[in-house]
């Protein structure tokens, strides 16, 4: 993998996200010259340099794919279905437009290998996730601006293959990603880092909504890195969904969350007039599996890592703007 890697000029978009730190940190370890693309403010290193723009421009797209051998895309407005409801122009508009103008970039500049990272939301409602289903039918009403938005740019990798023969870009496609770096703002965050984040300011007992039988398919962020870095090497252009192929329950999350945070056991509290989703999402990881994904961390010891991780940093989050816990991806 690493000789592969070994001097590849690479740009990160979203490198400053949960996903993408890992998958920064694993680009250098192999030797690449990595330049990641951020709204935030970095120290540049040796092998490793920052650069602030924002990618809703055309302009910034082409300056930052100059001379780039490969681009990860990881860009996105990370968000809770809440916000995506009511906030969805925030959502939706510059998801497209910084989606659109990278692969346009990039294509313009003829870099060897692209990657867009799509979304678990280009999904119907199903108990199973197949990648080439997607096209028979909408996303959820649920994911509808989130779904359409990442829909979108996987139209634009078709759309190129067939005009202008660039055949170069890997999809891939999430599961419900948590790790260190996730967005633990309680009011705009994912069901794991919202729970964990709960948990460990809750007194005596936690609300859970619903009675904790839905069943996901939760992913260690270091293994859709690792998925993803596999992709771009094989050069494998269908889409594939990266998730960790096992079933869990949010009432498996609650008990892990439950014994590995320092102020529990607590008490917990379902309440069944609130929604609690579909009751099944999973997704069929044969593809990728197929081209060598195996993800390694399990969901025990993943929340295990996750907690670690957000009570040594915490004190540091608080004082700066990342840590009002809000993340682009």
């Amino acid at each position: 993998m690493s000789k592969f890697y070994l001097k590849k000029r690479i740009l990160v978009a979203g490198g400053s996200g949960m996903i993408g730190r890992q998958l920064v940190q694993k680009l250098v370890s192999f030797g690449a010259l990595v330049t990641v693309v951020s709204l935030d403010d970095f120290k540049s290193s040796k092998n490793l340099k920052f650069i602030k723009c924002d990618l809703r421009s055309f302009d910034n797209c082409i300056k930052v794919c100059k001379n780039i051998d490969i681009v990860f895309n990881l860009a996105g407005v990370k968000g809770s279905p809440k916000m995506t409801i009511e906030q969805p122009a925030s959502f939706f508009v510059p998801t497209i437009m910084f989606s659109i103008n990278l692969m346009e970039a990039a294509r313009r500049s003829n870099v060897e290998r692209y990657l867009y990272t799509s979304s678990i939301g280009v999904y119907s409602p199903k108990k199973t996730f197949i990648e080439d289903d997607v096209w028979k039918t909408f996303p959820s009403k649920n994911d509808k601006f989130a779904g359409w938005a990442k829909r979108i740019s996987e139209l634009q990798s078709e759309a190129y293959e067939i005009q202008y023969k660039w055949n170069k870009i890997s999809i891939v496609r999430p599961a419900n990603v948590y790790g260190p770096y996730d967005n633990f703002d309680i009011n705009n965050a994912m069901v794991i880092p919202s729970l964990i984040y709960k948990s460990l300011n809750a007194k005596k007992y936690l609300e859970v909504w619903g009675d904790g039988s839905p069943i996901r398919d939760f992913v260690y962020s270091s293994d859709v890195a690792d998925g993803m870095i596999l992709a771009v090497k094989k050069g494998y252009t269908k889409p594939i969904n990266l998730g960790s192929g096992k079933k869990t329950s949010i009432k498996k999350i609650v008990e892990i969350i439950n014994k590995n945070i320092p102020n529990g056991p607590l008490d917990i509290k379902w309440d069944i007039s609130k929604p609690a989703g579909d009751k099944i999402r999973l997704m069929n990881i044969d593809r990728a599996v197929s081209i060598g994904y195996k993800p390694k961390i399990n969901i025990d010891e993943g929340i295990k890592l996750t907690i670690q991780w957000l009570l040594s940093n915490k004190k540091e989050l608080n004082k700066k703007k990342y840590n009002s816990f809000t993340e682009k991806v």
